[in-house]
């Protein structure tokens, strides 16, 4: 059944990657009319798909406006989570050149098409990864200015202040950045009890990641939410990915970094409580209970 309060039709860019996949599927699954596209191919003959160069402007105006073959209809609403997806995997100018075009003519084509609300996946990373500067506190939260150490991540930082920028320009607009954690699908699971033995071995993100069913769940609570302007949540899964204390780790790794309240057991250290209180999300999925 279709929720009345999500937008009937939604173009998902980057929809042949973990987490777009799982994102059209979960809003197929509540009734939204999706248009997945991307430029690697990802046709699943479940729905709709078109393939989409989003560093070509002209092509994402005729994806966002309707006007490609065979894919009609006015489009209500955007989530862009196309990208190089990590820094490393491309040269910093290819990564750079890559990324900043394809959400620039995103977030323009969706404005030049009349279209009011964007959702889209910035990172993580915005918050200092990999952390070889400590944290300011813990659980880091979405109170402190970009900390980007990367190319990847300087250019999730300055998406942030294009969507602030756009906002600006348009006051109707409500633009959503969702700061994913690092996106795990059920397989990828069965090493993590293995992390353990060396704590240092997934400090670099506090010991974060965000299941890709939850982070569908994300998208679909951002898709309603309805305050004008731009703004950024931090999307992680409740725990982390150990099995020893989340207090116990910072006392180990990050000693003089203020850990400002009492932690539950293993809880993330990736704050997701603005998230809670003003998106509604509250992640259904744990690792733990798959190994």
């Amino acid at each position: 059944m279709s929720n009345p309060a999500l937008p009937k039709r939604v173009v998902v860019t980057g929809a042949a990657g973990k987490l777009g996949r799982a994102v059209v599927a979960h809003l197929r699954a509540v009734g939204v009319d999706v248009l997945a596209v991307d430029r690697a191919s990802g046709r699943d003959g479940r729905g709709e798909f078109l393939l989409v160069d989003l560093t070509d402007y002209g092509q994402v105006v005729e994806a966002f406006t309707g006007g490609a073959d065979e894919h009609p209809g006015r489009v209500d609403a955007i989530v862009h989570l196309a990208a190089v997806p990590a820094p490393g995997l491309q040269s910093n100018a290819v990564t750079f050149a890559n990324n900043s075009a394809a959400t620039y003519n995103v977030f323009a084509a969706a404005r030049a098409a009349g279209i009011k609300r964007v959702v889209w996946a910035s990172s993580e990373t915005v918050l200092g990864l990999p952390f070889e500067t400590p944290p300011p506190y813990a659980p880091v939260d979405e109170e402190y200015a970009p900390r980007p150490e990367s190319t990847y991540s300087l250019n999730k930082a300055l998406e942030e202040e294009m969507a602030r920028h756009f906002c600006r320009w348009d006051p109707e607009l409500v633009m959503v950045g969702l700061r994913f954690s690092n996106v795990m699908d059920v397989e990828d699971y069965a090493p993590f009890p293995s992390f353990d033995a060396d704590p240092a071995l997934r400090r670099w993100n506090l010991w974060g990641y965000i299941d890709a069913r939850d982070g569908a769940q994300a998208v679909e609570r951002a898709l309603v939410h309805d305050q004008p302007g731009a703004d950024v949540f931090i999307i992680a899964n409740a725990d982390t990915v150990m099995s020893r204390s989340s207090a116990s780790l910072m006392a180990e790794v990050y000693p003089g970094v203020e850990v400002r309240r009492e932690l539950g057991e293993h809880e993330t250290l990736l704050s997701i409580d603005k998230a809670r209180r003003v998106l509604g999300y509250e992640p259904q999925h744990s690792w733990r209970n798959h190994v």
